[in-house]
């Protein structure tokens, strides 16, 4: 477990991590540090949400991927989805969910089966013991979040979802525009 991160507060109100403002000042050469102890921030804060998902999922013998994996086929309805579905919607490799999918059939959670609609592919969908054992991982789910977000209001919430999800559309622009796009 990595060693708390220490806070201050600044005049503001805002907190900040005193050891990255310092950190981001010499790497700025005294410039300006508010994206870079944003970006931090926005680092930490993912990676905390992560340790607890992770230790949720494993403690029930699933890796946090392959969580992501049984939650969307869990919402996909009996059709499922397919491996390119997947793989999009989690910001993955096809290859990487292949594997979470490998794992998740050995499990019993998962099954592939042809798709009626086109024999070359592949739906994947959720077994029985699959839908059994996200049911029995929602309410601990859905009480660590809310204790993870506690002291949350929830235009705060709503405003943070917000924020997080311009930073994914810049950084799609980023992508694009480095791909030879226009990234507008």
């Amino acid at each position: 477990m990595p060693a708390a991160q220490q806070t201050d507060a600044d005049p503001d109100g805002y907190q900040y991590a005193p050891a990255v403002r310092r950190a981001m000042t010499a790497f700025t050469q005294g410039g300006d540090t508010r994206a870079l102890e944003a970006a931090a921030a926005v680092r930490s804060a993912a990676q905390s949400v992560e340790r607890l998902r992770g230790q949720g999922a494993d403690g029930r013998g699933v890796s946090a991927g392959a969580l992501d994996v049984l939650v969307r086929l869990g919402s996909a309805g009996p059709d499922g989805l397919s491996i390119g579905e997947l793989a999009r919607a989690g910001g993955v490799s096809s290859r990487n969910i292949t594997g979470l999918v490998d794992t998740l059939e050995r499990e019993r959670l998962a099954a592939r089966g042809a798709d009626p609609q086109d024999r070359r592919s592949v739906r994947v969908h959720l077994t029985a013991a699959g839908q059994e054992w996200l049911a029995a991982f929602r309410e601990p789910s859905r009480r660590a979040m809310a204790a993870l977000f506690r002291g949350f209001a929830p235009e705060e919430l709503a405003q943070l979802r917000h924020l997080c999800l311009r930073l994914v559309e810049n950084q799609q622009r980023i992508e694009q525009y480095l791909a030879g796009g226009d990234g507008r």
